[in-house]
């Protein structure tokens, strides 16, 4: 059997981390090296899916969960407004192979935007 990954570690208490949010399947984190003025993490709180394309093949009610906990995130934390990023795979950045979702609002030039 693997490690827990640091995400459930984090939701356990094993490693310090303070969750924003969270319902009976999906937490919410702050990402330890933020890329925008709001960026939160949003995991399931099973291991079982290493990417989103795991994920949305086998549980689309949870990948959905996952999509409207941001979207209350971003509510919340910016104005509403916010990018959801999945990395997957480490050459597309994916350093924990735990699925999750970076919420990123805030920060972002014009430019950016229509990119």
């Amino acid at each position: 059997m693997s490690e827990p990954s640091v995400f459930t570690r984090i939701r356990t208490g094993d490693i310090p981390g303070e969750i924003i949010s969270e319902t009976e399947n999906v937490f919410a984190i702050r990402d330890i090296a933020p890329q925008a003025p709001v960026h939160l993490l949003v995991i399931p709180k099973t291991e079982r899916y290493r990417n989103v394309g795991e994920l949305a093949a086998a549980d689309p009610g949870l990948l959905g969960e996952m999509i409207a906990m941001a979207g209350s995130l971003a509510a919340e934390h910016a104005d509403g407004d916010y990018r959801l990023v999945f990395n997957t795979g480490a050459n597309a950045g994916q350093t924990v192979f735990h699925v999750h979702a970076h919420v990123l609002a805030g920060g972002l030039e014009e430019k950016e935007l229509r990119a």
